[in-house]
């Protein structure tokens, strides 16, 4: 968990960071871009709500077969991930808008995603995009010890077969969120006093979580059976949804953190860390298919993760275009700029990580 104790080094010699985010702020003023979301993002925002959501409504009020049911269930699943990726996750880093209530309305359409704005904003913005691939303090990288992510980590005899069993359980993701996670991490986070930005009242975070986890199984699961259907198939679907939209999510999620270029640092003995933040975070992250325009778009930016790690407070409708500069910056202070060519690639470097990790720690 975090130690508030974990510093960044500040000593950038070549002062790599005012550099580069010189560089992207003169990009943005000189083509007079807001950094901010734009008519590109508000209509990925119509596709990805229609997605998610059409089903839905064609599943209660059509009298359809059950193969279209399950289709269907499948497309909720997809358009879940893409609401997840591209709206929620601008909305949620203040980069949707600049206005701050739209930011907070498209960052709470986490609620109808099984989520909860305070757990992911703490564990999202606060742990992983502060202490990045740190064993111990990065909760991404944390699965409860049923998968090994970090060479840190304890060894256990039946992580020689994690790459194996592993894409079976990332489909478990937002089913893990809408049953148990939020209710510990909430407990969790309150204890540790950790939040982004205001720390709420205990009462109302725990209200909140109540309220918008009971509208959420109203919405998938109470009105469906009311309505008439079946309610072992309102179940299935439930799951079938859930593992669609957690697969989606957590390969790309592991693509951009959990693949053989990526290192796994850790503090010194008197909690230090040997480089910057942002140099930090060239050494951690990963970029896969820049230049496939499906995954781009689809996955929200987030297989540009060197930049969003760089520049979070930057929607990722401009990643395409300030990734010119941060590669070319990077490699000018001979720093590491990771990235591969295609998704294929990076998934079978993501499974050779994971063989890698779960070999005996000595015959590693």
């Amino acid at each position: 968990m975090t130690n508030p104790s974990i510093k960044f080094s500040r000593k950038d010699p070549q002062k790599f960071f005012k550099t580069l985010n010189k560089r992207v702020n003169t990009y943005f003023n000189e083509n007079n871009i807001k950094k901010t979301g734009n008519w590109k993002l508000h209509l990925k925002t119509i596709v990805m709500f229609a997605l998610f959501l059409t089903p839905y409504f064609l599943i209660l009020f059509l009298d359809i077969s059950d193969w279209w049911k399950l289709l269907f269930t499948v497309l909720m699943g997809a358009g879940m991930a893409g609401v997840g990726m591209n709206v929620m996750h601008d909305g949620n880093h203040g980069t949707y808008s600049r206005k701050k209530w739209v930011n907070k309305f498209m960052g709470s359409s986490i609620y109808i995603l099984a989520g909860n704005v305070y757990n992911w904003q703490v564990q999202h913005n606060v742990l992983h995009h502060t202490y990045t691939n740190i064993h111990g303090h990065d909760e991404d990288i944390d699965a409860g010890g049923i998968i090994r992510f970090s060479k840190h980590a304890k060894w256990k005899r039946f992580h020689k077969f994690q790459h194996i069993y592993s894409v079976f359980l990332y489909g478990l993701l937002t089913f893990n969120w809408a049953l148990t996670s939020d209710f510990k991490q909430t407990r969790r986070y309150l204890k540790r006093q950790l939040s982004y930005g205001k720390m709420p009242a205990k009462w109302k975070q725990w209200s909140i979580l109540g309220v918008t986890k009971f509208i959420y199984l109203s919405i998938w699961i109470l009105i469906p059976i009311l309505i008439g259907i079946v309610w072992w198939k309102v179940l299935l679907g439930f799951f079938i949804m859930h593992y669609t939209a957690g697969l989606i999510l957590s390969i790309i999620f592991q693509l951009a953190h959990m693949v053989e270029n990526n290192d796994m640092p850790m503090p010194n003995e008197v909690g230090e860390m040997k480089n910057t933040w942002a140099i930090h975070q060239l050494f951690t992250t990963t970029n896969f298919a820049t230049n496939n325009k499906i995954i781009n778009w689809f996955s929200g930016g987030l297989n540009h993760q060197v930049e969003h790690h760089i520049f979070p407070n930057i929607s990722h409708i401009h990643y395409d275009k300030i990734s010119k500069i941060v590669k070319e910056t990077a490699k000018e202070f001979n720093l590491p700029y990771n990235e591969y060519e295609s998704t294929r690639e990076a998934i079978r470097s993501h499974f050779r990580h994971l063989r890698m990790l779960g070999s005996e720690p000595q015959l590693s």
